[in-house]
């Protein structure tokens, strides 16, 4: 399990300390509407009530995009689960160590996350911002990560099934990967550094932003075929910058 992954409170969310870098730990999910026209799903294979744009923390119930289950085509489905994947071997669906972040590295090697992995549970996370730390000035400012070109992003993720024992109740859950960002120009300035630690040897990590031409094949294609897919984005895609005071904290 991974339980070296300590669950703390900074400000109004959780945050995830693994090697001082504090990982993705709030974003804005789109309104089911435009996430069904961007991603071309038929609203017969949305799992979602429509509702309008979310803020997602982690243990939130929110919307995310996989190849459908019950079909023997190709298809999308949007699907609404847990942030925080809950694997195989959990008890119940309330774990005592977060699971919303992935470190793309440890994915085949990790309990929670090594057989969604094997098995293709690939899924897309749309989002129309998400929220990272910024410690350049010696304290936290958050930042809000926009899409350039005004479309929503589509985040590299893991998805699960779990069926509580006692209940046969089913949980959908699911996992944002994520990749370090040492030699980012922007990404390597989020996140509190280590005094103890070389600039090069931190560990920032990032999201991983997928591109329209990449949906189907990160859904569907291969493992080997998935990996290629897990990068960082170049910096002119990014519109970033500072939050208003009003949701600092």
């Amino acid at each position: 399990m991974d339980k070296q992954y300590l669950p703390g409170l900074f400000g109004r969310q959780w945050v995830l300390r693994v090697q001082n870098a504090v990982m993705c730990n709030r974003y804005i999910s789109p309104e089911t509407a435009e996430a069904e026209r961007f991603w071309k799903i038929d609203e017969r294979r949305s799992r979602r009530p429509l509702q309008g744009p979310l803020t997602v923390f982690p243990r939130s119930q929110a919307p995310f995009i996989r190849r459908a289950k019950d079909v023997t085509g190709y298809e999308r489905e949007l699907v609404t689960g847990q942030w925080g994947l809950i694997p195989w071997f959990a008890k119940e669906p309330k774990l005592k160590y977060p699971t919303n972040n992935a470190r793309s590295e440890e994915l085949e090697a990790k309990a929670s996350y090594k057989d969604p992995w094997k098995r293709g549970q690939r899924c897309i996370i749309p989002a129309l911002s998400f929220d990272e730390p910024n410690w350049e000035t010696g304290k936290n400012v958050w930042w809000q990560f926009r899409r350039a070109d005004g479309a929503p992003w589509g985040l590299a993720g893991l998805w699960n099934t779990w069926t509580d024992k006692a209940t046969g109740e089913i949980h959908e859950s699911y996992t944002m990967l994520t990749i370090n960002a040492d030699a980012h120009p922007l990404m390597s300035r989020m996140h509190k550094p280590d005094s103890k630690l070389a600039p090069d040897k931190q560990d920032k990590r990032s999201v991983i932003p997928l591109e329209l031409q990449d949906f189907d094949t990160w859904l569907a294609g291969t493992v080997e075929e998935a990996k290629q897919l897990m990068r960082l984005a170049p910096v002119e895609l990014f519109n970033a910058g500072p939050e208003p005071a009003a949701v600092q904290g």
